[in-house]
């Protein structure tokens, strides 16, 4: 007799089916609850497509009614629940949420309700954790913080550093280890407010980059690499969720751009240029080719553009365009470029402050072409009390 192969299609919806063949009754359940699904049946009699209740099997049909109850707590709860769907869509599809755990466990430590629905909103694998896991590495952190209301804090700027990783075993070894080569609370406290996946990198990372940190210290003449690991981690954060070949590019461009001994590259990225070190070499490379080419342009001399780049590395940080637009608008008020060399600081102000105040001071009778400029960068408040006086 020939076997004929049939290819069906199981509806959209339907969860269990009965196929009614001329000597068998099959019950098959589909994997997919709410997907299409096609099966192969050898037989080439008709079939006949019969929903199932499955309170037959007594196994729940989809998790609509768990998801909807989910939705309901959470629009409850003031959570942004669009917001939250299409940043982590899957967790709406899991079982065994804690959207109530969670809640009851950030009020007792002292967040509000509106903070908590940012939380969610913003993180909402957040609801995924349990109890005993949230109250395990709230203990950790607290090692490092010094109060729960700074922790609430953290989690409100970034809910992400808190709820990204559920390995408190591996959080415990990171702070451990940390805490041995010689880094202060101070510091870890730096590292959990500012970097905090930090904390989430494999120990064994943070190994790999510590030692070659102390590695360079040695290989440029300093002494106790302890300090040295200490000193650039403060300055820097972000440094250990960077990758050692990073660091060793711009550790090198530093020194071969311009040209430092040892020792004066152990102050530099152990100082103002230690941020540097984040940046893609090619970026770094390039920005500093437009700041060289824009200075030479406008009658500067390379050895003025290279005091001026070590007196405020974070020029580095300013793309092609960003910084030409500055010197532009500055160079179009009557301030000279030896002005802005001497107080480089002024190129942190964005160009409607520039603009702003340099049209008040003028308006004030203050000589920006003759006068100190470097209230051009000062902080508000001290701007307008200044202004005040001039006017």
């Amino acid at each position: 007799m020939q076997v004929l192969c049939r290819q069906i299609s199981i509806p959209k919806g339907w969860d269990y089916l009965t196929i009614m063949a001329p000597q068998n009754l099959l019950y098959l359940r589909s994997n997919f609850l709410c997907g299409s699904r096609c099966w192969m049946f050898q037989n080439s009699a008709d079939i006949l497509f019969k929903s199932v209740s499955c309170r037959l099997f007594g196994v729940k049909c989809g998790n609509e009614h768990s998801e909807n109850e989910l939705l309901k707590n959470l629009l409850v709860m003031g959570v942004d629940v669009d917001m939250a769907k299409k940043r982590q869509p899957g967790v709406f599809n899991r079982t065994g949420v804690n959207e109530q755990d969670l809640k009851m466990f950030l009020l007792s430590k002292g967040a509000s309700k509106e903070v908590i629905a940012s939380i969610i909103s913003r993180y909402p694998r957040a609801i995924t954790r349990t109890p005993e896991n949230l109250s395990k590495r709230w203990d950790l952190w607290r090692r490092i913080m010094a109060s729960d209301l700074e922790i609430v804090n953290i989690l409100e700027r970034s809910p992400e550093s808190f709820f990204r990783s559920n390995n408190n075993l591996n959080l415990e070894n990171n702070i451990k280890f940390l805490y041995s080569v010689g880094l202060t609370r101070k510091c870890l406290c730096r590292l959990l407010t500012n970097a905090p996946r930090t904390f989430s990198n494999s120990l064994h990372l943070n190994k790999q980059m510590v030692e070659f940190l102390q590695e360079v210290c040695l290989s440029l003449g300093h002494s106790d690499p302890i300090d040295f690991v200490r000193k650039i981690i403060f300055k820097n954060p972000f440094i250990l969720i960077q990758s050692t070949k990073r660091i060793k590019a711009n550790i090198k461009f530093l020194q071969s751009t311009f040209n430092l001994n040892n020792e004066e590259l152990l102050v530099l990225i152990c100082g103002p240029g230690a941020e540097i070190l984040d940046l893609s070499n090619d970026h770094a490379k390039r920005n500093y080719t437009n700041i060289k080419e824009k200075l030479f342009s406008l009658g500067c001399t390379e050895e003025e553009v290279r005091k001026f780049v070590l007196s405020y590395p974070d020029v580095i940080f300013l793309g092609e365009k960003k910084f030409n637009d500055k010197i532009d608008c500055l160079i179009e008020e009557q301030i000279s470029i030896l002005q802005i060399i001497e107080t480089p600081r002024i190129l942190d102000s964005s160009i409607s402050t520039l603009k702003s105040r340099i049209k008040e001071l003028v308006n004030a009778g203050y000589n920006l072409s003759t006068s100190n400029i470097t209230l051009l960068s000062w902080s508000q408040k001290r701007y307008k009390a200044k202004l005040e006086k001039l006017n």
